[in-house]
């Protein structure tokens, strides 16, 4: 990395700040200046902050929602983010493949990498508009990887995302949903999933939205609409069979949608549920919604 001015944006609940100093000290050249995060502001005060100063790379140290808050403050500029991932989920860093629980190699992949250019996703939601970097939506998402049993994860493998999903899909429940993809009529569906996301890849490598691109200007949906048994099969074949296991052998490039799941892409979706439901963004809890709006933001990041 050509010397410049760097902002790091850290999470003092995630990392001892002598073991960071100590490791961005070794591994960048230029003008460092620190922020920390805050209950109130994960992040994105502190980056907008690091714009203003001058600072060319902001590199946030934390969990995904100090990603996404940083993100936010660079969407539209040139300055360049970097990842040091030191939470649970880290999914963003894992669709980049920057290195996990490695401080020094993250850092030596911001200071020796060129920068892509990635789309940023931005929602709706009580007339509030944030951005994501992942995913948004309600029912099963990445937490549910997150809470797998690890002892069944070492023995058994894809199977604990089978059993994770199944107990999931369990406590979720079917509801009327409105869609309109980029300004077209709306269509009524029923689904007690449902994900809209700029990347797809979760925990232990499984994509739920196998389409999704960070750099395609597209939007990725997911519905899930499994309702007993039967179709609870099917939904996990798909995910687990159709766009995981057997689209690795084909090398098949178009997600499989079925009876019970369904892919679609856009660049704007708007959203109208039956009922509120519990809604996150990149697996921040945001409440009950009872209606969202989401767009894409094309080449909206320069990230390491």
């Amino acid at each position: 990395m050509t010397a410049t001015k760097i902002g790091i944006i850290w999470n003092p609940s995630k990392i001892d700040a002598d073991v960071l100093r100590s490791a961005v000290a070794e591994a960048l050249d230029g003008d460092v200046q620190w922020w920390e995060t805050s209950e109130e502001d994960p992040g994105l005060g502190m980056a907008k902050d690091a714009v203003t100063a001058g600072c060319g790379t902001v590199i946030a140290v934390g969990g995904d929602g100090t990603v996404r808050a940083v993100a936010e403050a660079l969407a539209g500029t040139e300055v360049v983010l970097g990842i040091v991932p030191q939470g649970t989920g880290n999914l963003l860093a894992r669709n980049l493949e920057v290195p996990l629980d490695d401080i020094p190699a993250a850092l030596a992949r911001i200071s020796a990498d060129e920068p892509q250019t990635v789309d940023l996703g931005w929602v709706s939601v009580n007339g509030e508009e944030r951005a994501f970097t992942v995913m948004v939506g309600f029912g099963i998402d990445a937490q549910m990887l997150v809470e797998t049993d690890d002892d069944l994860k070492d023995r058994a493998g894809w199977l604990a995302y089978v059993e994770a999903m199944g107990r999931a899909m369990a406590g979720t429940e079917m509801t009327g949903i409105t869609l309109a993809l980029d300004g077209g009529d709306a269509q009524e569906v029923r689904g007690h999933t449902l994900l809209i996301g700029n990347c797809g890849m979760v925990q232990g490598g499984v994509r739920l939205l196998p389409d999704a691109k960070l750099d395609d200007g597209l939007l990725d949906l997911l519905l899930v609409s499994a309702d007993g048994a039967l179709q609870w099969l099917d939904t996990v074949r798909s995910v687990v069979w159709d766009n995981g296991i057997r689209r690795l052998l084909t090398r098949d490039e178009t997600a499989v949608s079925t009876e019970s799941t369904r892919h679609l892409t856009a660049e704007r979706i708007s959203v109208e549920l039956e009922q509120p439901l519990a809604f996150e963004v990149d697996g921040e809890e945001l409440g009950d919604v009872s209606s969202f709006e989401v767009r894409v933001q094309a080449g909206a990041l320069r990230v390491h």
